[in-house]
């Protein structure tokens, strides 16, 4: 099948031939016809599969087609996003995918000045790709209106929820028609997600094109045991060793992420970190010049997982592994993108086993593990997990809160002493495969 056959406009055909894509992917095969066709869409697909192109080709159709004009500060599709890099992601393939039709796309998130934005959409806006809480400020500013508004996207829908963006969504959702497309698009659907889907959508098309929680089969994924405190060493070996370009390295807190960036620069490896208490400004150029191939290693923390879309890198590192079983898959998505291979090594010391073991569990699959000469841990992985280990997302209330939400939790007779900089106060177990509270209204907000 290609492009040609989906009945989409020439200036997108010429657009698509313009970036090299011939054909679409299975995900855009199953969801385009329903899109164009004006259905509700409940899709499903592994990261770098191209869920992207498969909302955003039929939506800029279709709005090209209708020859409606948006009024002042009015809005005709919106794209939601969790993440200010995958707002920036979608708004770039919005616009190169659109470049040749007569429509008008902005792209609004928090940690910039807001009045720039507020300029921009007073002479409307067909395509808005928008993370929640600047989306909300703006509106209280009269400086967004959805009357004419014709589709919602929710990008990323189960990370929206991982993020307590649900009471902003549900905000946002009172103020739109109820008339309307509602396409939701994720790399995986929790029961969670589509409990709350089938509450949003009408009588929905449901699209998915792998078993849920699997991982690319085009992604080498191996697991190198070895001591905590060696990390960094043998971080520094590969890459040097191997002589790796584009590493992409996921810590688990912003100031791991730091203090692993200024050891690689001290060894003379070109690095940068993007993290939640970065500037825009300085994640926007640190992500610019590591695609410019300027710097060696890029050092994120989750909050990079879905918003970096880098066609040909080769590698990722898990340096931590992550505190939720799904970001594992979402990391290492990054490689192995539009067809191409990729490596996912994750650094695993034997604290960190039971957690390794549960996300096996979730991806149903069994990561080889391989032990780098000279960096022989002190204590093997065990091959089995020593006690059960919960993985996937805590049992969540119709609010979209914990189930336990509230409840007073009992302080631990004994805080268990751990080692580095990665342990949490008052955890017992530090590697429960839980997701984190769902952050305030505040806080979330300075992190889109």
């Amino acid at each position: 099948m290609t492009f040609d056959s989906l009945s989409l406009c020439t200036p997108i055909l010429n657009a698509l031939k313009t970036q090299g894509y011939t054909s679409p992917t299975d995900i855009q095969q199953q969801a385009i016809p329903a899109v164009l066709a004006g259905k509700d869409v409940m899709a499903a697909a592994q990261t770098g599969t191209g869920k992207t192109a498969a909302f955003t080709l039929p939506l800029l159709h279709n709005l090209a087609n209708s020859r409606r004009r948006a009024s002042h500060n009015q809005v005709r599709a919106l794209v939601l996003t969790p993440t200010r890099e995958l707002a920036a992601q979608v708004a770039d393939n919005v616009m190169k995918y659109g470049k040749e039709l007569n429509l008008n796309y902005n792209v609004v998130f928090g940690g910039v000045k807001i009045n720039p934005q507020m300029m921009k959409l007073r002479k409307g806006t067909d395509v808005l790709i928008a993370t929640p809480g600047r989306l909300l400020d703006l509106y209280q500013q009269n400086a967004v209106k959805f009357q004419q508004l014709e589709t919602l996207v929710l990008d990323e829908a189960d990370r929206m929820l991982d993020m307590g963006f649900i009471h902003d969504i549900k905000k946002i959702l009172a103020l739109l028609p109820k008339k309307r497309q509602n396409l939701l698009f994720s790399a995986t659907f929790s029961k969670e997600i589509r409990d709350l889907a089938k509450r949003l959508v009408n009588d929905p098309i449901e699209v998915s094109v792998a078993a849920e929680n699997s991982t690319v089969d085009r992604i080498e994924q191996c697991v190198h045991p070895v001591d905590k405190n060696k990390k960094t060493r043998l971080l520094v070996h590969l890459v040097k060793s191997e002589n790796w370009f584009q590493v992409l390295v996921f810590c688990r807190t912003k100031h791991g992420a730091n203090r692993l960036t200024t050891d690689l620069v001290k060894k003379g490896i070109p690095a940068a970190a993007i993290h939640g208490n970065k500037s825009q400004g300085a994640r926007t150029k640190a992500l610019a010049q590591f695609k410019d191939n300027k710097i060696q290693v890029l050092v994120a923390t989750d909050i990079a997982a879905r918003g970096i879309d880098i066609a040909e890198l080769p590698h990722v590192v898990n340096y931590d592994l992550p505190n939720v079983c799904e970001d594992y898959v979402h990391r290492i998505g990054r490689t192995g993108r539009a067809g191409k291979n990729g490596r996912a090594i994750s650094f695993v010391c034997h604290a960190e086993n039971e957690q390794l073991h549960a996300i096996e569990r979730f991806i149903k699959l069994r990561i080889p593990k391989q032990i780098v000469e000279g960096f022989e841990p002190g204590q093997a992985l065990p091959a089995e997990p020593s006690k059960p280990v919960k993985s996937g997302a805590p049992k969540r209330n119709s609010s979209g809160k914990p189930a336990n939400a509230g409840q007073k939790r009992r302080r631990p007779a004994k805080a268990r002493k751990t080692s580095g900089n990665d342990a949490q106060p008052g955890k017992s177990n530090p590697w429960q495969s839980k997701k984190p509270k769902p952050a305030n209204r505040s806080s979330v907000t300075n992190n889109q």
